[in-house]
């Protein structure tokens, strides 16, 4: 499809018909989804690909046995990973002194690595780290200070980097949701859920939360709840 007519097609659907999807095709689509963009590509997700019939059941209880749950051929349940943050910020700074020392002229590359290693390997680590809220009371401490001299983001608490987390793993999970469009493929995604149920049925560790879960399948005529409903665009498009 064209962009438009994937976005278009997309709905959210709420039925679908008992016929059997390509778990290779949704897989192609969650690595799409990896192309997301993210803050600071630490790409804190994970994408749960649920084909099994003894974990669809349980799994579609824990979503309070919604239509979009019971009758789905497969589900995808997006997981934030705020508590992967070291790894991820590591790896990441070894791609990217790699791409420095690859692409970067030779009289800069120092410069540009102090640069990243500063990003990745001190700024990165402080952010994301957590402890009993009082760490995102020093750096909201700390920005407070500097906002007073310069510009400076002030959403850096605890709950400020939760937030920014599940953000981006949203965009994932859109990004995704586009691609099962193009393929011709219909998705529903669902915070009505027991994340406590689906935890434990996915065996997640403490540190993982759930970010929505993404029922998938070809779509019932009726799975679709009459025509597409949106405020007027003249009430939330603001220019300036």
């Amino acid at each position: 499809m064209e962009f438009k007519e994937a976005v278009q097609y997309r709905r959210s659907v709420r039925a679908y018909k008992p016929e059997p999807i390509d778990a290779a095709i949704v897989q192609q689509c969650l690595e799409l989804a990896t192309l997301a963009p993210n803050s600071s590509n630490m790409q804190l997700w994970e994408f749960y690909h649920i084909t099994d019939p003894t974990i669809l059941k349980p799994l579609a209880a824990a979503c309070l046995g919604q239509g979009a749950a019971t009758t789905a051929q497969q589900m995808v349940v997006f997981v934030t990973r705020q508590d992967l943050y070291k790894q991820r910020a590591k790896a990441i700074l070894n791609n990217e002194i790699t791409n420095i020392q690859q692409h970067s002229p030779t009289e800069k590359q120092a410069s540009r690595i102090q640069k990243v290693q500063l990003y990745y390997g001190k700024l990165m680590p402080f952010l994301y780290s957590r402890f009993l809220g009082i760490l995102g009371g020093v750096r909201k401490l700390l920005v407070n200070i500097v906002g007073l001299f310069r510009p400076i983001t002030y959403q850096v608490s605890e709950g400020d980097m939760r937030v920014v987390v599940h953000k981006t793993c949203a965009l994932a999970a859109q990004t995704f949701m586009l691609a099962m469009a193009d393929a011709h493929y219909d998705t529903c995604p669902m915070e009505g859920f027991d994340s406590r149920k689906v935890k434990r049925l996915l065996q997640l560790p403490r540190g993982a939360e759930v970010n929505m879960v993404v029922s998938c399948g070809i779509r019932e005529p009726h799975g679709v709840w009459g025509a597409r409903r949106r405020v007027p665009f003249e009430e939330v498009y603001k220019r300036k």
